[in-house]
Order: C-alpha cells, then structure tokens, then sequence
C-alpha cells in the first residue's frame, strides 16, 4: 500500500440524504478509483466526492481502496455501547408537554433514542433541554441542513453569554447526540472545538465542621442524611436510590448499585450512623426507599440539597457546602489518616486513580512536611 495515497470519510446531509463524503488531494489513482463507485458526485460546497451512504456503499468503498489507498473511516467508528442497567428511564412527561407557540419541541426520535438506549433521568433533562435551547435558535431551519458553521454560531452565542465550560459540553453532547446517533453518523461534527477542561481542586471542609452541620440539622432522618454523604462518601443521586436492604449491619457496609458509570460498589457504614439509622427506621418506617418522601416515593435531590445548606448556614460554615462537598471531605480526611489512595477509590467508585489523585493536592498532610521558605 502507497501510504502517502489516503482519503478520508466524512458524514455528509445533502438534499436531506446521508451520504459518505470522500475527501482527498488530488491524484488520478484516487480519482479513477472513485469514478468506478456507485454513482459519484461532486459538492462544491464540502469540496469532496460523496456517494449514497448506505451499508453496502461503506463496503463497496473498503473493498475498492483496501490494499491501495489508505481509509481514514475515523468518523464511522461506532459509538459508546447501549446502557445495559436496569434503572426507569422516564420520558413520557415529555411527549405529553402541551405545544408551546413558536417554540420548537424536541423530535420524537430523539425521545426515542434516549430511551432506547436508557439514559438516566438526569441526562435526560440536560440533553432535551439543551437541544430545546439549540433548535430554538435556528427554529425556522431544518435540522438536517444544520451544519458546523451553525453550531459553531451557536456556541459562540453561548460564549458570550459568559456561560461555563460545562455548560458549553454539554450542549455540544446535546447536539452532537442528534447529529451522530439519532440520525446514526457517529462522529459527524468530529472537529467541533470543545472548551479547554478546567481543573479545579476540591471544596473541603473540617471534621469539626462537618459535626456542627450534624449538630444543627432538624430532625434525625435529616441527621442521617448527612452522616451517610459524608461517613460513606456518597453522590446525592446515590443516595437517594438506597433501599432499606443497602445497609448491612452485620459486615457494615453499605451496598450502592447502579452508580455513575452502571457500577455497584460496597462503602463504609459508620457506627454512629447505624445507631441513628435505626433510630430513623422505627419513627420513620420506610417502605422500600431508605428515604422517601410522600406516598412512599424516593426522595428528591432538591430536598437533599435544602438539608445540607440550611444545616450549614447554622452551623455558620463560611463556605457553600453541598452534598458533594461532604463527599469530597469524606475522601480528602481519609487520605490525611492514611488510608491508601487505592482503597479510597475503591470506595468513591472511580474508575481511575487519577481521578482520586485529585485530593492529594488539598490534604493537610501533603504539605505538612514541606518547610516554608520564609520560616
């Protein structure tokens, strides 16, 4: 194979239709190459050759360069695989939401493909709404004449609205979801710039200061709310999916399933915990969820938040605190007691050590034995 020969494959919606664009510099091998496949055009506008994209086309382009022309098919490399878990993808609220006046709902295949491939909840909510947001911007455009020059139009907007660069990803996985998976051409907008990743230490609090927050919250199930963010480390999502079978008492664990990433892991269970756990259960008597609110349904993150803020604000932290502050805190004393990184991560649910690195940049004991220059 001549490797200095190559053309690359590109998603292309011309007149409404896929199509597979051939981009490549000019030689007559290539060029012969292409006139012998199905019915070959020319598109000034992408500057490249494209045929029907079909699966047979994609074979027919493998079997005539295979061998003689190098294929870059980066963009036809499929996506991440279905969501395998088990959890209760609700979109029906969505479907059912009265037509709004020139407001541009989200396509029903979009809908679909949410729920086909069971997204949770919460990434639902955040790719509807940031689609919403983007078709509404080019409401009187068909979607599938959108091209990259629109959505990068529309990011700028987004820009210099001064809005966050996790705002600005995920509108782009938004989008990009449409685009790549829906209409099922992955990796179409390959060259979409996304904003630089921020890498922020972080927010941690004292010991002494998360007891005075158990102190000042208002009743003990709230107490036990915040003594199991912090003493096992957990997400407020997972939190919130514990039933009462989750926590063993016998081996002192608590059981988190279907956590970020569809994983399931085993955590601490403090004592004092279980102590008002139980406490908890016998005023309480939850049915099914370890917290639930009326009727028995699972509780809301939005009260979960409430909790840990008021509790905070009387206890008069300085700080905003949150549930993932506690969780944050909850590895960081870890590490300065010396309980090794791996174990940490083990316990946090990550999937990489070097996401748990993260906290040995604001552990107490990471600097203790540096000498300061001025002293």
């Amino acid at each position: 194979m001549n490797t200095l020969k190559s053309i690359t494959l590109y998603h292309l919606m011309i007149n409404n239709q896929k199509m597979i664009g051939i981009k490549f510099s000019p030689d007559k091998l290539i060029q012969g190459l292409i006139r012998g496949l199905p019915n070959p055009k020319w598109s000034k506008l992408h500057n490249m050759a494209y045929i029907s994209n079909t699966k047979g086309n994609l074979g027919i382009i493998f079997n005539t360069f295979k061998g003689t022309v190098w294929i870059n098919y980066n963009r036809f490399l499929t996506n991440k695989p279905v969501n395998t878990n088990n959890g209760t993808v609700d979109i029906e609220w969505f479907r059912k939401r009265k037509p709004i006046p020139e407001y541009r709902l989200c396509p029903e295949e979009y809908l679909l493909k949410l729920e086909l491939k069971r997204y949770a909840n919460s990434t639902v909510r955040t790719y509807v709404s940031f689609f919403e947001l983007f078709i509404n911007h080019y409401k009187y455009k068909e979607l599938n004449a959108i091209n990259e020059s629109d959505i990068r139009a529309f990011l700028q907007k987004l820009i210099h609205r001064n809005v966050s660069n996790s705002y600005l990803n995920q509108s782009i996985n938004a989008i990009k979801f449409y685009y790549e998976v829906v209409l099922g051409m992955p990796n179409r907008f390959y060259e979409i710039e996304r904003p630089r990743k921020e890498s922020k230490l972080p927010k941690v609090i004292s010991k002494d200061e998360i007891l005075t927050i158990i102190e000042n919250t208002n009743n003990i199930k709230h107490r036990c709310i915040v003594q199991l963010l912090y003493g096992s480390g957990l997400r407020r999502s997972e939190l919130l999916n514990l039933k009462i079978n989750d926590v063993d008492s016998k081996r002192m664990l608590i059981h988190v399933s279907d956590s970020k990433g569809n994983k399931d892991r085993q955590t601490l269970l403090s004592k004092t915990c279980l102590h008002d756990l139980r406490l908890y259960f016998t005023k309480y008597r939850p049915q099914v969820y370890l917290f639930e609110g009326r009727y028995g349904k699972k509780y809301s993150g939005e009260s979960v938040l409430s909790i840990v803020k008021s509790a905070a604000e009387r206890a008069r932290i300085r700080v905003r605190v949150t549930p993932h502050v506690l969780r944050h805190s909850f590895a960081t004393h870890l590490l300065e007691s010396g309980t090794d990184l791996r174990h940490i991560q083990v316990l946090l649910g990550h999937g990489s050590t070097k996401t748990t690195e993260i906290y040995t940049h604001v552990a107490t004991n990471t600097f203790e034995n540096i000498k300061n220059p001025l002293d």
